[in-house]
């Protein structure tokens, strides 16, 4: 059985990344550019930091910020109509995940019209394809959309996220500044760090893990324990580290998928709007403690690369105590809340169906009942 790497072409990491992106659209001979970015950035000037570069080198461009936190079908279709009237012929995406994925979405439904629904691409869709070429700017450390072929969509009618994974998707080049991550507020920080953990933690125990992921994973599990807390206090090394870390994850999890921590939290986040990275990091210690007989020793790995010391003369139950212990600690150093107290108990039936038919629960090394998710949500009300 053979594994499969899908990466960007290129990408470049470190504080004046951005520099790059002229050059890249010169390469490209692309004449105009769809700037998809959130109104936040806009009103921030983060995203100002891009157009003005396009400004200085006299390059064409229309931006479009009807993006929201949880990107909806309607946002995608609205982004489509805008990037048609705009003439554009590339995409510059400023911004986290929501801005990305966005941006990934039109760029695929640009050159495959015949999924314009948006809802026919959930799951592995048949596009023909490669998406509208892509420069993916990430602003958030944590979902590390500008590298993995996955991206995902609300739809609202339906109470529902979906996961869309192709290869189709994947932007052309990736531009990876700290210094674009800067005006993350503390909050932002931590859950879409955390985020990035999840990714790593649950990439590394999926059954779809292999060596070279393996060895991606676990960097990002380490540099994530030593630079997140001080990202959260926006030091810049802190920063520098966090913006690495998360790719990293990216490389890995794009490429082996992740597990139930992920369809549930995508579950909550349709429902109660609860912030992706957050929803992740509330139910990482609980997902954690529902898989750990079905990882052999790769908890004592994740508790070592977070830094605890002695774990080859820890028991299995021991270090792998240490490692969930290791998260808890991670994740209350940076503010993650423990509890969410949206959820009722009237949904929970529903809950659990719909985070059994997310497209991320096959990857789970344990399969799970109805009841299980239920009693994994009820921990979290």
């Amino acid at each position: 059985m053979s594994s499969r790497i899908v990466l960007n072409t290129i990408s470049y990491h470190g504080k004046g990344a951005i520099q790059e992106i002229v050059p890249e659209i010169r390469r490209g001979g692309w004449k105009k550019i769809f700037v998809a970015t959130d109104p936040g950035l806009l009103q921030a000037g983060v995203t100002q930091k891009v157009t003005a570069l396009l400004d200085e080198a006299g390059i064409a461009y229309d931006v479009y910020s009807d993006i929201k936190p949880n990107p909806t079908i309607q946002n995608v279709q609205s982004g489509v109509a805008a990037f048609k009237a705009s003439g554009a012929d590339a995409i510059v995406a400023v911004g986290g995940g929501s801005a990305m994925d966005t941006a990934k979405a039109i760029g695929i439904i640009i050159a495959n019209p015949e999924f314009e629904d948006v809802r026919s691409l959930e799951g592995v869709a048949p596009t023909k394809n490669h998406a509208v070429p892509t420069i993916a700017v990430p602003t958030t450390a944590g979902t590390a959309a500008e590298v993995t072929i996955n991206y995902v969509i609300t739809d609202v009618e339906k109470q529902r996220k979906f996961v869309c994974v192709d290869t189709n998707d994947a932007p052309a080049v990736a531009v990876v500044d700290p210094e674009m991550m800067m005006s993350m507020p503390k909050g932002l920080t931590a859950s879409t760090g955390m985020d990035a953990l999840t990714h790593a933690i649950e990439g590394y125990i999926t059954r779809g893990a292999w060596e070279m992921t393996d060895m991606f994973h676990l960097e990002a599990i380490r540099l994530i324990s030593k630079n997140l807390r001080a990202a959260v206090a926006n030091d810049p090394d802190g920063r520098e580290g966090m913006a690495l870390a998360q790719y990293i994850a990216g490389m890995g999890f794009s490429n082996v998928g992740l597990g139930i921590d992920h369809s549930m939290a995508h579950t909550l986040s349709a429902y109660y709007d609860t912030p992706h990275g957050v929803a992740c990091a509330m139910f990482l210690p609980i997902v954690m403690e529902f898989n750990k007989d079905y990882t052999g020793e790769k908890y004592r790995e994740i508790a070592r690369a977070m830094g605890v010391e002695n774990v080859d003369s820890m028991t299995q139950e021991e270090y792998r105590d240490a490692a969930i212990n290791a998260v808890k600690q991670l994740s209350l150093d940076v503010g993650i809340p423990p509890k969410n107290e949206k959820i009722r108990e009237e949904d929970l039936p529903q809950l659990a169906k719909d985070s059994l038919a997310d497209a991320c629960y096959p990857g789970n090394p344990r399969e799970a009942t109805e009841e299980e998710v239920i009693a994994m949500f009820r921990k979290l009300m």
